[in-house]
């Protein structure tokens, strides 16, 4: 089975400004995220990673930047991996997002929520899943890959994985610069850790079988 590691971005200041950051531009790592992404890259730098692929927002394509440099990587951007797209939420105050009806949708049956003007939860778990899944068709079963994304989009396709009901999916964690890892395959999926940090210890992924004499 291929080794899926999902790597949410580093912190970043826009959060704390009270504020969704959706898919604005310009939204970049701050100090720590910056230290977040150098230490993600020392404790994955004597991982077998065959390909790195990023978000194209950049606090995404920054926490992916200092790991492809050390194993010496391009980072590959795919459209798919892009945070939810939640529309004219975007640039909002939470604050006054909390007192609108639609919030207790959004906690309470996601599953049934579409962001105005963007997409539902429903679309970016199958597109962060189809992407995944067109992403694993280019690899061998033997190899590692790193997926930068952000924390509800990781949530949903953990959730998808896991066989949990997508209403259910905000009862995991994803911290900044934490990894998700799957061991998938045909037959089956493995969760081998969820929303952790440095240091780690990963399974090796399954080796192709070699023929009988």
């Amino acid at each position: 089975m291929p080794l899926l590691l999902l790597i949410r971005h580093g912190e970043n200041d826009y959060v704390k400004t009270g504020k969704l950051a959706g898919r604005l531009p310009e939204v970049h790592l701050n100090e720590r995220g910056c230290q977040q992404a150098e230490e993600l890259a020392q404790s994955l730098a004597n991982v077998p990673i065959k390909a790195i692929y990023s978000s194209p927002l950049e606090r995404a394509r920054e926490t992916a930047a200092p790991l492809a440099a050390k194993l010496g990587l391009e980072t590959q951007i795919r459209a798919g991996l892009i945070e939810t797209g939640i529309g004219a939420w975007a640039g909002q105050e939470l604050k006054s997002l909390r007192k609108l009806p639609e919030w207790k949708v959004v906690q309470d049956a996601p599953s049934r929520f579409r962001f105005p003007e963007g997409e539902s939860f429903v679309e970016c778990q199958a597109r962060m899943v189809n992407e995944i899944e067109a992403i694993l068709r280019l690899h061998q079963k033997e190899d590692v890959i790193v997926c930068v994304s952000h924390a509800d989009p990781i949530k949903l396709a953990t959730a998808y994985y896991l066989g949990m009901p997508l209403d259910h999916f905000q009862r995991l964690g994803c911290d900044t610069a934490s990894v998700t890892a799957f061991l998938l395959g045909e037959k089956g999926v493995l969760l081998s850790k969820l929303n952790q940090r440095p240091p780690f210890n990963f399974p090796a992924p399954e080796k192709p079988k070699k023929g009988k004499n």
